[in-house]
C-alpha cells in the first residue's frame, strides 16, 4: 500500500489583480526575484517554500490564496479526503514538468491544494 500521507504544504498560490505591482510587493516581501515569470504566473522560490500570483485567479477561478499540500499519491489522498466528505473542486491533472495538481472542497466551503511531483 502506498502511503499518501501529506508531506507538507511547500506552495501557497494567491490570485492577484495586478500581476506587476503584485510581483513587487512579493519580491520585496520575500527578498528573491521570481523563479518563473510569465504573463499567467509568477512563481517565488524562498526558504523552501514556494509562492505563487495568478492573475485574475487563473483558470481554477482562485477567489482566495489556497494552501497545497504535497503528497507521494495525489489519487490516493483525493480518494481518501473524498471519502471523508470533500468534494472535487479541480480533477488531478498535470501542469507541466510531471506535476499533477488538485483541488477540493471541505465541508466549509475552503479550498484545499494537492500536488504531487514525479
Amino acid at each position: 500500500m502506498t502511503d499518501s500521507s501529506p508531506q507538507a504544504i511547500r506552495t501557497v498560490l494567491h490570485p492577484v489583480s495586478d500581476l506587476a505591482r503584485a510581483t513587487a510587493v512579493y519580491a520585496a516581501l520575500l527578498g528573491v526575484p521570481p523563479q518563473n515569470d510569465s504573463p499567467y504566473y509568477v512563481g517565488f522560490d524562498a526558504g523552501g517554500q514556494h509562492i505563487g500570483l495568478v492573475p485574475g485567479g487563473g483558470p481554477q477561478g482562485m477567489t482566495s490564496p489556497v494552501a497545497y499540500w504535497h503528497v507521494p499519491d495525489i489519487e490516493a489522498k483525493l480518494a481518501e479526503v473524498i471519502a471523508a466528505g470533500a468534494t472535487v473542486k479541480e480533477a488531478a491533472h498535470e501542469v507541466g514538468g510531471g506535476r499533477l495538481v488538485a483541488t477540493v472542497i471541505d465541508p466549509d466551503g475552503n479550498v484545499l491544494g494537492l500536488i504531487q511531483d514525479r
